[in-house]
């Protein structure tokens, strides 16, 4: 959840974040992935096997030098207008969610200027332009250059190395240890932990709305496996939109349990038990289910109805998580979040009047119900909770230049220019974000905007609330990654997600963040920007500025003292490292440890940066 923050423009976001769009399909559901390598004779030992290329570009000639071994692709090079493409079919599993290609560049130029890009190597996969170099980024040596590729998992297509030279002062592209690597398929437990279950949910829901989307009853289930090394007894339900209720009459109803023995609500009414009729064991899965019933109540909140309009995030229940620690059973925060979920998949229809329009996470298709009535089929991969909205909302819709569809969803009283500005924000921000850390995943991202809202924003998987602001819009779609592909333990370790997602809306917003530490004043010795929420419920007016002003603050000085290419490299890598899994503050710690010779102890210190 984000406070209310200044507004900017879409245009003046685009223009402040200085990248080119990445156009990228969609990526294919995850499944089992074996890590691999599939680019075939990336060093070229074996010579023009497997890959096409003009005569002599692969070669051991001692006018060039391999990065290793004895041969290397040399392109151009002869001071005269010339084209010259290397290129390999490759073929990435479908069940591999993460993929990165990496390729050593050596640019060898004589052209003079500073400024201007006479020679150029475009790197493309498929039809898509991946990254351009010049004459411009000419070395004494080799770089090692990464790009995303994880948006073509499932595909077959042509990787191609194109260099163009014009009619005078040669420029050499030399490239040797092509490699794509592929890996991190399903959502089975990170490292860290490997205890963490139940893994792999899968949510199939059916739901009827009243006149209004106010009111909701159906049925649900889910399926999930036993991951962890110990016995799975029971599982227990998040019931999240209780907190907002009067314990026991509250607003999401569960009965007629089958596939266990539920016991009394506890946790404020926001946990269910249920025991499980044999105990499973690691690898075995279960399925339970439930009819359900939802009624929203009155307030502009992230599950609540502002007049017409109806928000319901966190309605649908969800299973707890058991880790190392035991069962996750914290309390409702109203202050930021208390979430913490697997990767999951979702099966969700929506039958409502046809009068209402209902965003959604995931992918969306319309059909026609009952006289008056829409069904909504909602079906979203790997993520980690399921939000929509229902009302008489106004909706514009474009598409991101990498091809993500964004829908803008707006109330009464927001202006056809302000849905605009919000359209342009978030198009640009998604390709911005996922420049830096990977593909967005999810196809299609809702943005519901109304300016009542008391928090400012709030961040659902492929579905966001908002106010009219740039700033904190570009936030919210941030989380998509801080939160939502990679996750955290929102309620004990808050900061993983919130200053990820500020330092990530600092730099698409061109923001460096410069001195921005030399305003940190601690509140008590007891203050750290690790702080659980337990913590910062107790001392409220300093959640804000520690974890997310403090937070964002520190990641620029780590950027500051590890370098900038470190810390853009580090975070990408962590983002992939953890794509759908769960991120720790142990693990990012140990990260940038080891993506520095600096020794970082001191800085954690200094940060009070603890875990």
């Amino acid at each position: 959840m984000r406070r209310l923050l200044p507004a900017l423009t879409g245009a003046a976001l685009f223009a402040a974040t200085g990248l080119a769009a990445l156009a990228t399909p969609n990526v294919a559901s995850a499944a089992d992935c074996t890590p691999a390598q599939v680019v075939a004779n990336g060093g070229f030992e074996s010579g023009g096997s497997s890959w096409s290329a003009p005569s002599g570009a692969i070669t051991a000639d001692t006018g060039q030098s391999a990065h290793s071994g004895s041969s290397y692709a040399w392109l151009d090079g002869y001071g005269s207008s010339h084209t010259d493409t290397l290129s390999q079919s490759v073929t990435l599993p479908a069940g591999c969610g993460t993929a990165t290609l990496g390729f050593w560049l050596h640019v060898d130029t004589a052209e003079t200027t500073g400024s201007t890009a006479y020679d150029k190597l475009t790197v493309k996969l498929g039809s898509t332009t991946l990254a351009t170099y010049s004459n411009l980024d000419a070395k004494a040596g080799y770089v090692h250059r990464t790009l995303d590729v994880s948006a073509f998992a499932g595909q077959s297509v042509t990787l191609a190395f194109t260099g163009v030279e014009d009619a005078s002062l040669q420029t050499s592209f030399v490239l040797d240890d092509v490699t794509l690597d592929v890996s991190g398929g399903g959502t089975s437990p990170q490292p860290g932990d490997p205890t963490r279950t139940p893994a792999a949910p899968t949510y199939t829901v059916g739901l009827t709305s009243d006149s209004s989307g106010g009111s909701w009853t159906g049925h649900e289930s889910v399926t999930f496996t036993n991951a962890s090394p110990d016995p799975l007894n029971e599982v227990y339900l998040r019931l999240w939109d209780n907190a907002h209720g009067s314990c026991p009459s509250t607003p999401i109803t569960v009965t007629n349990v089958t596939g266990g023995t539920p016991s009394p609500l506890t946790v404020n009414c926001t946990a269910l038990k249920i025991t499980l009729p044999a105990p499973l064991a690691q690898g075995q899965s279960g399925t339970v289910a439930f009819d359900l019933g939802i009624t929203v109540p009155s307030g502009a909140d992230r599950f609540g109805h502002d007049g017409a309009y109806n928000f319901l995030g966190n309605a649908l229940p969800v299973l707890a998580i058991r880790d190392a620690a035991g069962w996750h059973l914290d309390p409702y925060t109203n202050n930021g979040e208390s979430f913490y979920s697997v990767a999951a998949d979702f099966a969700v229809t929506l039958d409502h009047p046809s009068s209402l329009l209902v965003p959604a996470t995931g992918t969306s298709v319309d059909t026609p119900g009952t006289a008056g009535r829409t069904v909504t089929k909602a079906t979203a991969s790997k993520v980690r909770d399921f939000a929509w909205g229902a009302g008489p909302f106004t909706k514009i819709s474009g598409t991101s230049a990498a091809g993500v569809k964004v829908n803008v969803y707006s109330v009464a009283g927001i202006s056809a220019a302000d849905s605009q500005s919000m359209l342009s924000t978030a198009t640009s921000a998604v390709d911005v974000h996922a420049q830096r850390f990977g593909a967005y995943p999810y196809g299609e991202l809702d943005a519901v905007l109304d300016n009542n809202f008391w928090f400012g924003g709030m961040e659902y998987p492929g579905f966001v609330l908002d106010l009219v602001s740039t700033t904190a819009l570009t936030h919210e779609i941030g989380h998509q990654w801080w939160y939502g592909i990679v996750g955290d333990d929102e309620y004990n370790g808050p900061w993983l997600d919130e200053a990820f997602t500020d330092y990530a809306t600092d730099l698409a917003l061109g923001k460096t963040g410069n001195g921005c530490w030399n305003s940190v004043s601690w509140a008590s010795s007891a203050e750290r920007i690790t702080n659980s929420m337990a913590y910062w419920d107790a001392n409220s007016s300093r959640y804000s500025t520690v974890v997310y002003g403090y937070g964002k603050c520190a990641l620029h000085d780590l950027r500051r003292t590890i370098g900038d290419s470190a810390m853009t490299t580090l975070l990408r890598n962590y983002a992939q490292a953890h794509w759908y899994g769960v991120s720790t503050t142990a693990e990012f710690k140990a990260a940038a440890q080891a993506a520095t010779t600096v020794d970082l102890g001191s800085f954690w210190s200094q940060h009070r940066i603890d875990g």
